[in-house]
This record gives structure tokens, C-alpha cells and sequence, in this order.
């Protein structure tokens, strides 16, 4: 009983100090946010006079509200493509298993090596030709075709593991293709489809180098691209800097801790193998 007991406290202490590890730069974030600004804040010393205004004063000085309506518009042109675009292929690719649907399927898995670092120079002069630099159109369009890969990889392994005899069932009483898929297999696909849809969510908010590259004009950035101008604004403010730091997390970490439990489900489901 005495190593069961010893293994249990372990695991819990090394989760502790990983929570602790994961939470401090947030905590630091936080802190330093509420020192005076134009201070250098030390450590994680608690300040004598909290300013709650610098989260104010950052949100009006960033234009918040006109990043939180660009990066709503670039997220509901990304998301929702993605997925179905994504759900589609993996459910042809995995379930259908169309021909050619192998080689296809390695295709997209060569995808997810591509690093945005590599392309970004003639992505940049393919945006240009089509006349599309400096809209929000140029962080949504190639962000469908980068998410490609990893959202058929994604999906596919979900429907690799359904069993046909579901699809055979449903074929013998007069099922076509697209009832099969829509009323079958998408409403057995949820949990996986959510999971997907927050992972994409999350990279689209924080798009950064897309963002910063493609659109000079802050506002029609996501919020973590338009980071970069208010930092060469307001860089040698930390104070401020920093709680315009923590407002652009703010969003990201909400929807996950909300939808954390489609994540955990589609996970506990099978959504990653295959």
C-alpha cells in the first residue's frame, strides 16, 4: 500500500508544480499590469496602488473594440470553412475510402510540415497580384489552405474508426452518400468537430505572422497581430503593455475553458487515432 500511496502524492506534486509553472507568467502579467505606468516593475512584487485604469486606458489605446470585431470577422471566415471543408475530406478519405484517397491523405500529411515561415514571401506576392494586401481577405484565404492539412488529418482519423456497419445499415434503407454523412456520421463526429473547431479558433486569434505581414493596418488584424503595433507604440510602457497583453489572452482563454470538455471528450473518444 505504501508505493500506491507514495506514487499518488508524486503525480500530484509534479502537477502542482507544473500548474505552478504554466500559471506564472500569467501571474507576472498580471502584476506588473497593475503598476504605475511608466514604472519598470521588479519581480512579482504586489504594487502599494493597484492602477486598474492601465486595462482601461490599454483598451481604449489599442482600439480593442475594433480588434475584437476584426478578429471575430476573420475567425467566423476561417472556422467555419475549415470544418466543413475538413469534415468532408476526412469523412471521403477515412470512411468512403475513395480511390486515391491514400495517396491524398499523405498529401495533407506533407501539408503539416510546411512552417508559414517558408511560404510566407511568395504567399505575400500571390496576395499582392490578386489585389488583396491590407484586407482581411489576406489573413482568411490562406489561413483556409494552411488549416487544410491538419483539419482532414484531423477528421480522418475520427471516421477511420466508425464501423461500417453503420453506413451499411443505413445504405439498405435507402441512404445516399450526403444522408449518410449528414445524418449518420456529422452528429456522431460532434465531439470531434467541436475539438477541431476550438484548436482552429485558438490558432486563428493568435495568428501573428500572417497578420503583421499581409495587413498594415492594425484594425484589420487579429488581436494578436495588432499586438505588434501596440508594442511599438507603447513598448517602454510595461505596465501598460502588459495589461494589453493580458486583454488579448483574455478571449482565448475564456472559449477554452469553456469548450474544454468537447476537447477532453473528443480526445477520450479516439479523435487522435488512427
Amino acid at each position: 500500500m505504501i508505493t500506491p500511496w507514495r506514487e499518488a502524492w508524486t503525480g500530484r506534486l509534479l502537477l502542482v508544480l507544473m500548474m505552478a509553472i504554466t500559471l506564472l507568467p500569467f501571474v507576472s502579467l498580471f502584476v506588473t499590469a497593475l503598476h504605475p505606468s511608466g514604472t519598470y516593475p521588479a519581480g512579482l512584487a504586489w504594487p502599494d496602488d493597484p492602477q486598474w485604469g492601465n486595462f482601461l486606458r490599454a483598451f481604449e489605446a489599442a482600439e480593442m473594440g475594433e480588434l475584437l470585431k476584426s478578429s471575430t470577422l476573420i475567425v467566423l471566415g476561417v472556422v467555419p470553412i475549415s470544418i466543413l471543408l475538413g469534415t468532408m475530406a476526412g469523412f471521403a478519405i477515412g470512411h468512403l475510402r475513395v480511390i486515391g484517397g491514400r495517396v491524398l491523405f499523405v498529401l495533407f500529411v506533407l501539408g503539416l510540415t510546411l512552417p508559414y515561415e517558408g511560404i510566407i514571401t511568395p504567399l505575400y506576392y500571390q496576395i499582392r497580384d490578386m489585389g488583396l494586401l491590407n484586407t482581411r481577405w489576406a489573413i482568411i484565404l490562406p489561413l483556409i489552405g494552411l488549416f487544410m492539412p491538419f483539419s482532414v488529418f484531423w477528421m480522418r482519423a475520427h471516421f477511420v474508426n466508425m464501423p461500417g456497419e453503420l453506413s451499411e445499415s443505413a445504405r439498405m434503407d435507402g441512404a445516399n452518400v450526403w444522408q449518410l454523412f449528414r445524418r449518420i456520421h456529422v452528429p456522431l463526429a460532434v465531439p470531434a468537430i467541436a475539438s477541431l473547431g476550438i484548436l482552429l479558433f485558438l490558432w486563428t486569434w493568435n495568428q501573428f505572422l500572417l497578420a503583421i505581414v499581409l495587413v498594415d493596418d492594425p484594425t484589420k488584424r487579429t488581436m494578436s497581430g495588432a499586438l505588434g503595433a501596440f508594442q511599438g507604440q507603447w513598448g517602454t510602457n510595461i505596465p501598460l503593455l502588459s495589461a494589453g497583453s493580458l486583454l488579448i489572452l483574455t478571449p482565448t482563454l475564456l472559449v477554452f475553458l469553456i469548450f474544454q470538455r468537447h476537447f477532453v471528450k473528443a480526445l477520450l473518444q479516439g479523435s487522435l487515432k488512427g
